[in-house]
């Protein structure tokens, strides 16, 4: 199963890769240009917080923003994926290879989660956005509470081994319904990776089992998406491959640092991120509050 993954994921990346230098030569734009060095600093630095489950898309919009990086913000959502579509797949790679999660749950997981971003775009379009952003961010504070109390010894009924590798039975069902409605929320704008990473947490498995199952998720579906994009030439290729290289550095030495970590450190891990999304999602429902009252 494991070497079925690595050459899906390196296949996709090379096919990828030799798509995105087409579209660069189609518009003109050289592998290494000007922002080559601009974009490796943002990839490592984005590659490496996504590694350590925070998410990439948030912050590489923030510093594009900060900085007038983009100069068509219409590329902006074929820009985030391509640029992190290949630095996610070594993520995937790292963690799969590494982290050893039963195959059955690993796979009826990420495939759970695939399905469900697939449909997403159709289910989500009937949803009010901004409630479910909202509803998320409070769910992830009142999480990220529990978690710290249970940290701090103050309860000791939730997460209560945190040492398995598998889900049988029902937490199995639960984990492939949950990890569905997470893949249908991230057409909605919420990231798959801090609700995965508080869901296994509170099914028992070991808390970096939730790196394989995110990450492939997120790896198996970013490349198609990635495809579209560059097909309708909604990509800035400015200092992109910079991006990539960066991203995929920034990999590496966070992977590196996320493995070494204890569970106690892993399971703080969330409780951050678990605040940063929470934070995120409010912000983002906010904007689109002031945005529907001009």
């Amino acid at each position: 199963m494991v070497i079925t993954i690595v050459v899906v994921l390196t296949l996709s990346s090379v096919g990828l890769f030799g798509l995105l230098l087409r579209g660069a030569k189609r518009q003109g734009v050289a592998i290494i240009d000007h922002s080559f060095g601009w974009g490796l600093g943002i990839g490592a630095l984005t590659d490496f917080l996504d590694t350590l489950g925070i998410g990439s898309f948030v912050t590489s919009t923030a510093i594009f923003q900060a900085s007038h990086y983009l100069k068509d913000e219409r590329r902006l959502p074929g820009t985030l994926n391509t640029m992190h579509a290949i630095p996610t797949a070594f993520e995937a790679l790292f963690f799969v290879t590494t982290v050893k999660v039963e195959a059955w749950t690993l796979i009826s997981l990420v495939l759970a989660a695939t399905i469900g971003a697939l449909l997403g775009s159709e289910v989500m379009t009937k949803l009010n956005q901004r409630r479910i952003q909202l509803i998320m961010a409070a769910a992830l504070v009142v999480t990220a509470v529990l978690m710290t109390a249970k940290l701090l010894g103050w309860i000791n009924l939730l997460g209560a081994a945190n040492q398995a590798t598998a889900l049988r039975g029902g937490p199995l069902v639960i984990g492939i319904v949950g990890n569905f409605i997470l893949g249908l929320l991230m057409a909605a704008g919420v990231g798959l990776y801090a609700p995965c990473m508080v869901m296994v947490y509170f099914l028992g498995l070991t808390p970096i089992a939730a790196f394989p199952i995110m990450m492939l998720s997120c790896a198996l579906l970013m490349p198609t998406s990635a495809v579209n994009f560059i097909r309708h030439d909604r990509v800035d290729y400015r200092g992109l491959f910079g991006i990539i290289l960066g991203g995929i550095l920034g990999v590496i030495v966070a992977a590196t640092l996320v493995k070494s970590l204890s569970l106690t450190a892993l399971s703080w891990l969330i409780v951050i991120v678990s605040l940063w999304t929470a934070s995120s999602l409010w912000r983002a429902a906010v904007r689109s509050r002031k945005k529907s009252l001009m």
